[in-house]
């Protein structure tokens, strides 16, 4: 139970103007304060559920009840502190990230997945956050989370004031666009809450358009199914034949939708080491990641969030990149020839899903 008094208007402008300023000192970029109160989020999500647009993501539908009301996930919360943690690295540049989706022999990892796993950074973070708070308002009921937990991230900070979402149903902002990951702070405390933002989209639709698997069926509307970032990270099975071809040389993840979005000319660096890119995964070629033993990708992946999909995906999605590359005209007939010495060597001792795949490259 919470020992916190409300204090007068005066103190809850000290208190907010500290809020900001602690939050700034341990890296978050942005915050605002929420109710509970999801409106007609809850509905739009059960009939998403409904169409099986979240594929194998079974969490989503286990526990769409507490989804819609944190007040369930944590009895007593009665406010979100939502916070932003910018994650692009200084050395990215958004006209490089375009070219290597051009050059089939190059493996493309997610912007976000170069740097540590951002999981324990922002946990971390917002654990400390919250400690400082009760030392300067005096014990409260709390619980931190980022993407950790059964919770309406984007909706959450959508409604407090973070930004609007996009067509592509990711978070933006005027200030950075859409490249930070999103954290909360579960409270008992009736903080002042923040107003929203208006949506800034107008009549773009330029994620719709460059989306290579029309994953995006309409405004606002994902279908999982399809996504780039579902198939080669969530999906634990074989990736559709349908979408092979499409996902080109993504071998973890998909920033199409990003990197084409207007509003992430403003897309601000962190500064933080975190997220500085590890293990050369901004230039590597598909034959160096392939070269990679079992070890050596548990290793390299140590704190990494591309750990979590295990050898084997990530060997299946090497193998799709490969495949693309083999029937890609522009690549050369002597790195064809290297990239099929490898795949044939692997398939004795490769799992019967990567098999699969190595056949299916082998073919192109």
């Amino acid at each position: 139970m919470t020992s916190f008094q409300m204090p007068n208007s005066a103190d809850q402008i000290n208190l907010r103007e500290w809020l900001d300023e602690q939050s700034r000192q341990l890296g978050f970029d942005g915050l605002r304060i929420t109710d509970t109160h999801l409106g007609d989020a809850s509905e739009r999500l059960n009939q998403w559920l409904a169409e099986g647009r979240h594929g194998q993501m079974e969490y989503m539908a286990r526990h769409a009840q507490l989804r819609s009301d944190p007040g369930l996930l944590v009895p007593g919360t009665v406010r979100v502190i939502c916070v932003t943690m910018n994650y692009l690295s200084p050395v990215i540049d958004f006209d490089q990230e375009w070219q290597r989706l051009a050059e089939p022999t190059h493996a493309v990892v997610s912007m976000y997945a170069r740097g540590r796993d951002y999981h324990k950074v922002m946990r971390n973070r917002l654990q400390e956050f919250a400690l400082l708070i009760e030392k300067q308002i005096g014990s409260f009921g709390y619980r931190v989370f980022t993407d950790s937990a059964p919770l309406m991230e984007v909706e959450l900070a959508r409604k407090a004031g973070l930004g609007w979402r996009g067509k592509h149903t990711l978070l933006l902002n005027r200030e950075s666009g859409s490249t930070f990951f999103l954290g909360e702070i579960l409270v008992d405390v009736p903080l002042p809450i923040d107003q929203e933002e208006e949506s800034h989209c107008g009549t773009c639709q330029s994620c719709i358009d460059i989306c290579p698997t029309q994953a995006i069926t309409a405004p606002y509307q994902l279908d999982a199914r399809r996504c780039i970032s579902y198939l080669t990270i969530e999906n634990p099975d074989a990736i559709p034949v349908e979408f092979r071809r499409a996902i080109g040389n993504r071998v973890y993840g998909c920033d199409d939708c990003q990197l084409i979005c207007p509003w992430n000319k403003f897309a601000q660096r962190t500064a933080l080491p975190d997220f500085a890119e590890r293990h050369g995964l901004g230039r590597a070629s598909l034959l160096q990641l392939w070269s990679w033993t079992e070890d050596e990708f548990e290793k390299r992946h140590e704190g990494s969030a591309i750990r979590r999909i295990g050898y084997q995906r990530w060997r299946r999605n090497l193998a799709v990149a490969m495949g693309n590359a083999l029937a890609d005209e522009a690549v050369s007939e002597v790195d064809k020839d290297e990239l099929r010495e490898v795949l044939r060597n692997a398939l004795p001792t490769s799992d019967e899903m990567v098999v699969e795949h190595i056949e299916w490259a082998l073919d192109s």
